[in-house]
């Protein structure tokens, strides 16, 4: 079996996160091979990770994103366990990629359960009536049955594209915002949440006043007399 030293542990520790009898344990297991031991703790980990999910996160960073020419702002609140995890490499860089997230993709919630019940339904209705459009083209009533299931399935594939946990990472699209804290949490041994957001684009909610070139120039001559 290969010798295992405290310099394999350090480093296997600073690519995971883990704990440093983890790490060791995984070096061990691996028989000295860094990447198996690094699958070693993630699969140890993602087991973790759902226990952790009911954990109280109170601290993180509130972290903000300027996009370039500082058109569109983010402001967002990731939390973890610990001051200690939210020093880490790992999720400092999980939360520049979330700022970064919901300034390209615009997302309108966190999570599913965000969404107020009201919006709710009045996106069920939306979907409800485009799909009685298309029956009326088509001259086909289709069975309630059938309608209420297309109407879940519209539901269900908006929700993946306003909530930002479900939403396709623009670095990754295989997995999504939440897989990819989950992941997290798994490595750094604390549950890690996005807990809220606010998206700032420049002019957004402003009616931009027409200009009338012609109106313009005969107030100015007017006024010149």
């Amino acid at each position: 079996m290969a010798e295992i030293t405290a310099a394999m542990v350090k480093a296997l520790r600073d690519r995971t996160g883990a704990g440093m009898m983890d790490c060791r344990n995984a070096l061990v297991e691996a028989g000295g091979d860094e990447e198996r031991a690094v699958e070693i703790i993630q699969k140890k980990g993602l087991a973790k990770a759902v226990k952790k999910a009911g954990a109280i996160a109170t601290e993180g960073v509130i972290h903000a994103y300027i996009h370039s020419g500082s058109r569109v702002g983010v402001l967002v609140e990731v939390n973890c366990q610990t001051d200690f995890v939210a020093r880490n490499e790992a999720f400092r860089a999980f939360v520049d990629l979330v700022g970064l997230q919901i300034a390209s993709m615009s997302p309108e919630y966190v999570r599913r359960e965000d969404v107020p019940a009201e919006v709710l339904a009045a996106r069920r209705a939306m979907f409800r009536e485009q799909v009685a459009l298309e029956d009326e083209k088509s001259g086909k009533k289709r069975p309630e049955a059938a309608v209420d299931k297309i109407v879940e399935g519209k539901l269900g594939k908006w929700l993946t594209e306003v909530c930002l946990v479900e939403q396709p990472s623009i670095t990754d699209e295989s997995k999504t915002i939440g897989q990819l804290a989950d992941e997290l949490t798994a490595r750094l041994g604390e549950k890690i949440a996005v807990r809220r957001f606010v998206r700032y684009q420049l002019g957004e909610g402003l009616e931009r006043k027409a200009q009338d070139l012609a109106a313009d120039v005969a107030a100015t001559l007017a006024g010149a007399g």
